[in-house]
């Protein structure tokens, strides 16, 4: 089976000093650069993405340091292709299923888990794929709406640890 890790909006605006810090931000983005070697390791593609507004003021306005991609997500992504977004689903008017020619399963997370991810693991542009979401490499604004968000995911797709994902 051909895998994709998706790893969705680890952007600067997420993270202290942000304009929308999240609930564990940087333990997050630390397994997910565990985890993106992992998947590197195992031959599955990596794909990054980044999510962009067109507002003036706000989360991730175009060009500015809080809409960049976290660093060390970079660095261990090496050449990952970056798919930009303008809608909660990362399907949604971006060249995403393009990344995707050859994929049977797609490993979802990131940022925020009631958002981007639900709507990326539930969109049906990715019917044509087994996804699940790995929960320990998801976040939102705190805690509770996290759980409430992977609670509800495994109602309807797969939702896993990277401990199970990567052995």
């Amino acid at each position: 089976m051909t895998r994709a890790f998706l790893v969705i909006d680890i952007q600067n605006d997420y993270f202290p000093g942000g304009v929308l810090p999240l609930w564990e931000a940087e333990a997050v983005e630390a397994r997910i650069v565990a985890a993106i070697g992992r998947a590197k390791a195992q031959g599955d593609r990596v794909i990054l993405v980044r999510h962009e507004s067109p507002a003036d003021a706000g989360p991730f306005v175009r060009g500015s340091a809080g809409a960049e991609i976290r660093p060390a997500i970079l660095a261990a992504a090496g050449d990952a292709p970056v798919v930009v977004k303008r809608h909660a689903d990362a399907f949604q008017d971006t060249d995403l299923a393009a990344h995707l020619t050859g994929i049977d399963e797609l490993i979802v997370g990131g940022m925020m888990t009631q958002n981007c991810v639900v709507f990326t693991a539930l969109s049906r542009a990715a019917d044509g794929w087994r996804v699940q979401v790995v929960g320990d490499l998801c976040t939102a604004p705190i805690e509770v709406v996290h759980r409430i968000a992977l609670n509800a995911l495994g109602s309807k797709t797969v939702v896993s640890a990277a401990a199970d994902v990567w052995r």
